[in-house]
């Protein structure tokens, strides 16, 4: 009995177990481990809204009014999950860690959800509006925070040591990259969106085969990754910090504050432009899923993002993290500045995009270890640790704009007077759009970033936190040293 129950608790240890970051914890558990999810997150992203426009043809139901609230009494809901979520996380003890264990809980959650997302009932727009807001939740507000939460934390909570915490947070970029920047900007508009069309069926049958690859991918990361902060922390034998107190840590501490409006910026431009992308290639740029377009602009935004592996983190070494991205926004205006004058020109759109795509490097390779930092700096300050908490509240930003941003989106292309294509003798036919439909596609997809490019640049200028990290990270390991004596 005691063998059985030893293997049972083998079963879930993490299979990393050096002090050290080792190359099989990077690249089964940060590269590998979490493609499934960022996967096929990454496709919702981009054609969920697509599918309830085009393929279910939403966007008449309440007299256009579903598709703009939906969305966000959707995220308020998710917005409340979210802090549920980090409260949990705070409080979870455990041999495997605080977050990682709701890693194992997520994966079959979200191959299930996923599924449920897709497999819209035919019936009267009751039914169909009821099963659309239902699974939307089951999978955003519940599976994919539950997901979503204990990954981000993977970074802050793996280790101290700020090389090593900034090389995870690089490859953990990559997969998203990966999975956004080719799968679906590169491979979804070139060959599967022309093969699937508005056809309900096609749709079903590759979202869940997407829905499931998640599970396994998502199992990987849980026993490939180790909370090396979270055992520190349980073996000096810090207690649990009330709720209240914690809020107050966070939104009392000026680099938490600066470094969340940061991300709501960014958040803003970047929700936006992503839902805008298909609409502005299939109208503006090019014709509906023309297999080329979208492919092409995709290409020029993957090609920095390469490059970006390789010379991002050695720059932020000897510049700083902030000061790149300082740099990196700046490139966001220019390049999306020149892709706004000229929308409807490949060429200066192509270069526009290269020179926006290259901005964006460091804010999408080397975030993270920045927040990490910030959170170093709050458990210096404070005493205590937050992950779950300030996380959660890092979340509630990233969903809240997604629905937000979708429900003012569907509002503008709605307003404008958007009519979707229609399936004529088994084949798709996309309507002409009026200019005012057009122009908000520009807008959305290039003209909004113009703006939020600066305004990141400057915030960032007040964000300094590197500049003492390495003492107060010394200070921390002298007072936990100190507790066990």
């Amino acid at each position: 009995m005691a063998q059985k129950k030893l293997m049972e608790r083998r079963a879930f240890h993490t299979r990393i177990n050096s002090p050290d970051v080792k190359p099989a914890e990077k690249w089964l558990g940060y590269l590998l481990g979490p493609a499934g999810a960022l996967l096929l997150n990454a496709v919702l992203a981009t054609y969920l809204n697509v599918y309830y426009t085009d393929v279910l043809k939403l966007t008449s139901i309440w007299g256009g009014a579903f598709l703009v609230i939906f969305p966000i009494i959707s995220k308020v809901i998710d917005a409340v999950t979210n802090v549920a979520m980090g409260y949990v996380i705070d409080r979870t003890h455990t041999k495997e860690g605080k977050a990682r264990p709701w890693l194992l809980l997520s994966a079959p959650l979200m191959a299930l959800t996923g599924i449920l997302l897709f497999t819209v009932p035919n019936g009267s727009e009751t039914v169909q509006a009821v099963w659309v807001m239902v699974s939307y939740n089951l999978f955003y507000s519940f599976a994919y925070t539950i997901f979503n939460m204990s990954h981000s934390l993977m970074v802050p909570l793996s280790t101290r040591d700020t090389g090593q915490r900034g090389g995870l947070s690089v490859f953990n970029q990559i997969t998203t990259i990966m999975m956004s920047g080719i799968l679906v900007a590169l491979i979804f508009p070139m060959a599967i969106m022309p093969a699937i069309g508005v056809d309900k069926g096609r749709w079903i049958t590759l979202m869940s085969i997407l829905s499931v690859l998640a599970l396994p991918l998502t199992l990987l990361e849980y026993y490939f990754t180790k909370e090396r902060v979270t055992e520190e922390v349980e073996n000096a034998g810090a207690e649990s910090v009330a709720f209240a107190r914690q809020l107050g840590a966070i939104f009392s501490d000026r680099y938490m504050i600066l470094i969340y409006a940061y991300f709501l910026i960014s958040a803003v431009g970047a929700c936006i432009k992503n839902i805008s992308l298909v609409y502005f290639c299939n109208y503006v740029l090019g014709s509906y899923n023309d297999g080329v377009t979208q492919t092409m602009i995709s290409v020029i935004g993957g090609i920095p993002m390469g490059i970006g592996i390789f010379a991002v983190w050695p720059l932020a070494k000897r510049f700083g993290k902030r000061n790149v991205t300082i740099a990196g926004c700046i490139l966001i205006t220019i390049g999306s500045g020149i892709c706004c004058m000229f929308p409807t020109d490949m060429t200066m759109m192509l270069v526009g995009q290269f020179v926006k795509n290259i901005g964006g490097l460091p804010g999408s390779y080397v975030f993270m270890a920045l927040f990490a930092d910030v959170l170093d700096h709050m458990e210096w300050k404070t005493g205590f640790r937050s992950d779950g908490l300030a996380m959660s509240v890092y979340n509630i930003i990233a969903v809240a704009m997604v629905g937000i941003c979708t429900g003012i989106f569907n509002g503008m292309i709605a307003g404008a007077g958007y009519v979707a294509p229609e399936i004529v003798n088994g084949v798709t036919v996309a309507a002409e759009q009026t200019q005012a439909v057009k122009n908000a596609f520009i807008f959305g997809f290039v003209g909004l970033e113009t703006i939020t490019g600066l305004a990141m640049a400057a915030l960032l200028l007040f964000l300094n936190v590197e500049k003492n990290i390495g003492n107060e990270q010394a200070e921390i390991r002298a007072r936990r040293e100190g507790n066990k004596e």
